[in-house]
């Protein structure tokens, strides 16, 4: 069933191996399906429009500002956001369509419970850790923030939220190397970030924060429920946390090394 009045939009860049997959788990939800592409090599643009989106290109400037970007090309007044690793599986794409059957949405902003399936699970664990953050929403009541690290809707302080029933799959994982490489990326953001902001993270942190973290992911999200693989996963993602916290101090440091440096007077002879 096509709503009339939602537009979807993805972000991507090399998704060549998913965003099919992505596209039609949606597609007969709308007829306004938007990919925003920052510079893909490996043929994702091509796909995406074989599977009817519209693919504009936008160089990269971050989560929050490229998100707003593509929501400023979307047609109608609602939008639902995923990520090019993310599908909607056929009771969430009924349960969104029945939001809009007679008088429409009775919220402006719709959670959406999104679980991460690690390589070889066919469906989220049961007991698997979820993010519910606002996916689906009147163009008039929210906005992705601009921050270029956190992926977040800004909502009017009147907006309504509900929450939906059903769960997006997240495919986030193609290999722990890469994934390791996309934290690695992350953490460089999240450290200009800091910076931007003039935070200063406690030094204490950078003992505290592999265990604390590991931690967190092995128990808190209750990866240790899922074999080695969710073992894997906790350790990178404790190592990414420390590495953010590793790469602002090592910036702190570089400054003030540089700033303890005389420069050496003039040479009155080359006056």
């Amino acid at each position: 069933m096509r709503v009339p009045h939602l537009s979807i939009f993805i972000i991507a860049r090399d998704e060549a191996d998913r965003i099919a997959r992505t596209i039609q788990s949606v597609r007969a939800l709308s007829d306004d399906i938007v990919v925003v592409d920052s510079g893909s090599t490996d043929g994702t643009q091509l796909i995406a429009e074989q599977h009817g989106a519209r693919v504009i290109f936008n160089p990269w400037p971050g989560y929050g500002p490229q998100k707003r970007f593509a929501e400023e090309q979307c047609r109608h007044d609602w939008l639902l956001n995923l990520d090019a690793d993310e599908v909607v599986p056929p009771d969430l794409a009924a349960e969104i369509a029945g939001l809009f059957a007679g008088n429409g949405p009775l919220a402006d902003a719709y959670e959406l419970r999104i679980a991460e399936i690690f390589p070889g699970e066919p469906a989220p664990h049961r007991f698997a850790y979820a993010l519910a953050p606002v996916r689906l929403y009147r163009k008039d009541k929210g906005r992705y923030s601009p921050s270029p690290v956190h992926d977040r809707v800004d909502l009017d302080p009147q907006a309504t939220i509900a929450r939906l029933k059903g769960t997006v799959h997240h495919y986030s994982v193609r290999s722990l190397g890469e994934q390791m490489a996309k934290l690695n990326a992350y953490s460089d953001a999240q450290a200009d970030d800091l910076d931007k902001r003039g935070m200063t993270l406690s030094v204490f942190r950078l003992v505290v924060e592999f265990p604390a973290n590991f931690i967190k992911a092995y128990i808190g999200r209750r990866h240790a429920l899922r074999g080695v693989y969710g073992f894997m996963t906790a350790m990178n993602y404790a190592f990414y946390r420390y590495l953010r916290v590793a790469k602002h101090w090592e910036r702190r440091l570089q400054r003030r090394a540089g700033a303890s440096v005389t420069p050496p007077a003039p040479d009155k002879r080359d006056a």
